[in-house]
C-alpha cells in the first residue's frame, strides 16, 4: 500500500524568485493537506548529509552550494498515494521534459535549478520528514 507522506522543499531559486505562494497553492489545490511547514535555511553540512546519496556524483558540490545559498521551505505534505501523486504534479527534474503544468514546468529556470524537490520513495519520505521535521512540529 501506498503511504500517506511525502517531504518537499521549495528550493533557494523558488524562494528567491517569490513563487512560494505559488507553489504552496498547487500543492494544496492538487489534494495535499500540510502536515508540517516552515522557513528554514541549511547549513552546509545538514546539506551534505540530505544528500548523501549524491556524494560520489560529479553535481555533489554544486547541489550542496545551490541549496544553501538562500533560505528553503520544507514541509511534509499527506495524501493517499503521496509520493507518487506528488511527483506527478512537480514533474521531470529537467524542466524542459516536464509536462505542461507541473511545478517544474512553470517554475524551474534548468534542471540544476529545479525550484521544489519530492520524496522518491515512501521510505525516503519518512527519513526526510524525520531529518526536517521532530514529532512536536507535525500536525
Amino acid at each position: 500500500m501506498a503511504g500517506r507522506i511525502t517531504l518537499t522543499m521549495i528550493k533557494p531559486d523558488a524562494v528567491a524568485d517569490g513563487h512560494t505562494g505559488k507553489i504552496i497553492d498547487q500543492i494544496i489545490g492538487a489534494g495535499f493537506k500540510i502536515q508540517a511547514m516552515k522557513l528554514t535555511r541549511l547549513p552546509k553540512r545538514k546539506a551534505e548529509e540530505f544528500y548523501a546519496i549524491h556524494k560520489e556524483k560529479p553535481f555533489f558540490g554544486e547541489l550542496v552550494d545551490f541549496m544553501t545559498e538562500g533560505p528553503i521551505v520544507a514541509a511534509i505534505l499527506e495524501k493517499d498515494n503521496a509520493v507518487e501523486d506528488f511527483r506527478k504534479l512537480i514533474g521531470a527534474t529537467n524542466p524542459e521534459k516536464a509536462a505542461e503544468g507541473t511545478i517544474r514546468k512553470l517554475f524551474a529556470t534548468s534542471i540544476e535549478r529545479n525550484a521544489i524537490h519530492g520524496s522518491d520513495s515512501d521510505e525516503n519520505a519518512a527519513i526526510e520528514a524525520a531529518f526536517h521535521f521532530s514529532g512536536l512540529e507535525r500536525f
